[in-house]
């Protein structure tokens, strides 16, 4: 979970590094990053060195240690969990350090930081001029979860709404939050919604074990759980699961072999994209059944994962302690290319 320092080392062939000359001078120059991936380094447990790393569309090589570089060598923190942006404006939740960094969006300068009213915060999304962010609070505590309100003009938390343990991946759709219970610490199956205007859970929808991502596509709201591992002592299988948000009912199930746990799960033009152990699978969401056949092989498992402008981007975590590193694949699951960024690339956020 840590940047690496601007490079001008760069993979310019498929898993094969070779050095260049850094074409990025005049976009660092600018300070902008506005044409490329950020990516979210979440850095080690407790060692505090988050970082953020940039690659320009463009591709010739990453820059890293951002967060750093522009703000006077401040470190960004302990584990950096997730990257959004609101216009202009982005912000950097960080789970281990209990806050959230809010940034100039296209040259990550900090303008504040929200160290108030959060306890292991997870994900922040937008709506009705206000953010919202999952909170675990204590993961021993099965009571104390909530989902903080952000007054985005004054950068300070002005509500919280209790809700069910371990509150993790949110979207926004039709003026609600669905918000997915991974389940802190445990285990969990549902899905609390949350109605805007009222700041309330106004229903609460079952789903298969341990929902770690959810996505909105033509009005459908798709979740990939992952089930219970074997080691939980009560093994269960992943699904992947639609749900209509006018009923807020399941309407479809696709089940996984009781021991094939999904793990990532990202959406693009009609196709669900997920991962399982280092395969990478891709579906119609239309399709009544899930492929029984990869789209390619990783020669890591993915810890970070997303579908965008028909590339697939994964984050190898390699050994948890040095940097990592990011492979690029094309929607055919051809290798484009490798760059070397920070520790524990979890995230991908695309500043286009």
């Amino acid at each position: 979970m840590n940047f690496k320092k601007i490079t001008i080392a760069c993979i310019a062939t498929a898993l094969s590094l070779v050095s260049c000359t850094n074409d990025d001078n005049e976009s660092k120059s600018q300070g902008t990053y506005d044409k490329g991936v950020i990516i979210l380094n979440e850095g080690g447990f407790t060692k505090g060195n988050a970082e953020i790393s940039f690659l320009a569309n463009a591709g010739v090589a990453t820059e890293n240690k951002l967060f750093a570089l522009n703000n006077g060598g401040s470190l960004l923190g302990d584990v950096a969990q997730n990257f959004n942006a609101n216009g202009a404006t982005a912000y950097v939740v960080m789970n281990g350090s209990n806050k959230i960094e809010v940034l100039e969006r296209y040259s990550l300068k900090r303008i504040a930081t929200i160290s108030k009213d959060l306890y292991n915060p997870r994900y922040i999304v937008f709506a009705n001029g206000k953010g919202y962010v999952t909170n675990w609070g204590d993961g021993d505590d099965a009571t104390d979860d909530y989902v903080a309100v952000i007054n985005l003009t004054t950068n300070l938390v002005e509500s919280k709404i209790p809700v069910a343990e371990g509150p993790e991946k949110l979207i926004v759709y039709n003026s609600k939050l669905y918000v997915a219970h991974k389940g802190g610490y445990g285990s969990g199956n549902t899905l609390s919604v949350i109605d805007v205007a009222t700041a309330k859970v106004s229903t609460t929808v079952p789903v298969g074990d341990v929902p770690a991502a959810i996505e909105e596509n033509q009005g459908v709201i798709y979740v990939l759980c992952q089930g219970k591992s074997v080691w939980s002592g009560a093994e269960s299988a992943g699904k992947i699961q639609k749900i209509n948000p006018a009923t807020n009912l399941v309407t479809t199930s696709l089940d996984f072999a009781l021991t094939s746990h999904p793990g990532k799960m990202d959406i693009e033009n009609n196709k669900i994209y997920f991962t399982q152990a280092k395969n990478v699978y891709v579906m119609n969401t239309s399709d009544t059944s899930l492929p029984t056949t990869a789209l390619f092989e990783s020669t890591f498992s993915p810890y970070g994962f997303a579908v965008n402008n028909n590339l697939i981007y994964t984050g190898d975590a390699g050994d948890y302690s040095s940097d990592g590193k990011i492979a690029i694949y094309d929607t055919a699951g051809s290798l484009k290319s490798t760059y070397a960024v920070g520790i524990i690339p979890g995230g991908f956020f695309f500043n286009n």
